[in-house]
């Protein structure tokens, strides 16, 4: 598809769908975007990031470590935890590529956050295998000398606890998954943790993968068991609506992906309630037919109705139209034969306590140099799951202005965060991922910067496991998890590579996060 086709087309679809702008206008009035609607009039996606509320960022030391590992303004300090490879409180070694995250509960002194590791099979820097997360949920427990290693799925979920702000210590608390990307909260105080991943390990004597658990921070055997008609897919994220127990998913499959909700059949609030049972559903534009909405200009919108997916585990399939051709879920498939949305790559998604919205992310969202859509810089959604109508409240159409944001989190004051996932960027603060804010306007600003570049003297002097963390600069390596607490004065966030875990304080009243 031309430069030329796509700019017809997003006009012709804004038109179509102006009672569902005036909707979304009306409920994005109550948000933190308030200025979005006077504002998107004069710009459809930004090249560069503003100058942050909060001032320009430098390198400051780790209190763990005393390292340089953040770039972060002024007035703001930061500590690290949960270390790539230190003791776990069952003697295993954390395991490598910290991901999703979110706090489940906070009990007296204590926090509890539980974190997703995204690995497939695993081996240290000796070569020695990971295995599995030894929790007391393990759902995929293969031996087979194909997998690579014995008991090789090495996936799953840990739990950090925080005791009086400081780090306390770490638990296992889900084993035998792969590619643990994303997930998110529940209101009830559980994780659900979702595979970002289709593969398919029956043939080496293990078992289907693709789907969403729900953790407890101290493991429950029974979080071993998937929640199988969430779908079968390369699940993102999550975010559950607290007042109707509906949760909204994402797929991350470029120009394969759905947007899809799952309504409980038992909407119970409590662990274990959404595994016995529910409807998948996925978005469609009402009125019109497989509109695809990977290229988006801030302020696009559409009145979304949802339809069935009848067979939610069914295995992926061929597909291909005019814009891609490949293997692709066949939740995805069947909800383009009923006229179902396309993303670029659905990915972070967020509940906003603030506003009732959801945020999510289309990370690939945009075109690139030739013209192809779907791999742009990425873009921000607003769903308001009251009236069906979602909004786009941010486009980059430039790695400045935002290099492939991944997952997302909102604060107790409704300030929306983006981790980047797009390589490292060159700007004014030299190289690296960046965490960036959105004004009230919807404008991006850099808040923070990843500044990680270890060699072997600080490797020893933060006291690592060599075995496990070697050497690097790692400052062009994902952020990802982002959360606050419930006071929302502590943003906990990873860094994927070399894994650590990041306890960020500060001023936050001094800007719009």
């Amino acid at each position: 598809m031309s430069n030329d086709q796509l700019m017809r087309l997003n006009p012709s679809r804004r038109d179509v769908m102006k009672s569902g702008a005036a909707l979304a206008g009306a409920a994005l009035i109550t948000t933190p975007l308030r200025g979005l609607a006077a504002f998107q009039a004069a710009v459809s996606s930004y090249a560069t990031p503003i100058a942050s509320p909060y001032g320009p960022i430098s390198p400051k030391a780790d209190l763990n470590t005393g390292l340089e590992l953040l770039q972060l303004p002024e007035g703001f300090s930061y500590r690290s935890m949960g270390w790539t490879g230190e003791p776990m409180s069952n003697g295993q070694p954390t395991p490598p590529r910290h991901d999703g995250m979110a706090v489940v509960e906070e009990r007296g002194p204590l926090t509890m956050l539980i974190r997703n590791h995204e690995n497939g099979v695993v081996n240290d820097l000796n070569g020695n295998p990971f295995g599995l997360i030894d929790a007391r949920a393990i759902y995929d427990d293969a031996v087979n000398a194909e997998l690579g290693a014995p008991k090789g799925v090495s996936g799953g979920t840990t739990t950090v606890i925080l005791r009086n702000g400081e780090y306390y210590k770490t638990l296992p608390s889900l084993g035998g998954t792969l590619t643990n990307c994303a997930g998110g909260a529940t209101p009830w105080g559980t994780w659900l943790t979702c595979e970002e991943t289709t593969t398919d390990l029956r043939p080496l004597g293990g078992k289907k993968h693709g789907y969403v658990f729900e953790v407890t921070w101290n493991g429950n055997k029974r979080s071993a068991e998937p929640i199988v008609e969430m779908g079968r897919f390369a699940h993102e994220a999550v975010a559950v609506n607290p007042l109707s127990g509906t949760v909204y998913l994402t797929e991350d499959r470029r120009n394969m992906a759905a947007l899809y909700k799952y309504v409980p059949d038992f909407p119970q609030f409590r662990f274990g309630a959404l595994a016995k049972g529910g409807l998948l559903y996925a978005a469609k534009v009402v009125g019109e037919e497989n509109v695809d909405i990977n290229a988006p200009a801030i302020g696009d919108s559409y009145q979304l109705e949802w339809v069935r997916i009848e067979e939610p585990d069914a295995d992926p399939e061929e597909y291909s139209d005019q814009i891609v051709s490949g293997e692709a879920s066949a939740p995805f498939i069947q909800a383009r034969a009923k006229g179902g949305i396309r993303m670029s790559r659905g990915e972070g998604c967020w509940y906003s306590a603030k506003d009732g919205l959801i945020y999510f992310v289309d990370t690939g969202a945009g075109v690139d140099s030739n013209g192809r859509p779907g791999r742009g810089d990425g873009a921000v959604w607003a769903l308001d799951p009251n009236r069906d109508v979602m909004t786009c409240i941010y486009v980059s159409s430039n790695p400045l202005a935002g290099n492939n944001a991944d997952n997302i989190t909102v604060s107790p004051r409704g300030g929306i965060v983006l981790c980047e996932d797009g390589g490292g960027v060159e700007d004014d603060f030299g190289f690296g991922e960046r965490l960036l804010g959105l004004t009230p306007s919807g404008a991006p600003f850099i808040f923070a910067k990843n500044n990680i570049q270890l060699d072997n003297s600080d490797i020893v002097k933060a006291g690592l496991s060599s075995a496990f963390i070697e050497e690097g600069d790692f400052r062009n390596k994902e952020w990802c998890g982002a959360c606050f607490n419930a006071s929302g004065d502590t943003l906990f966030v990873n860094v994927q590579t070399p894994g650590v875990t990041l306890a960020i304080y500060g001023p936050w009243g001094a800007g719009p996060i």
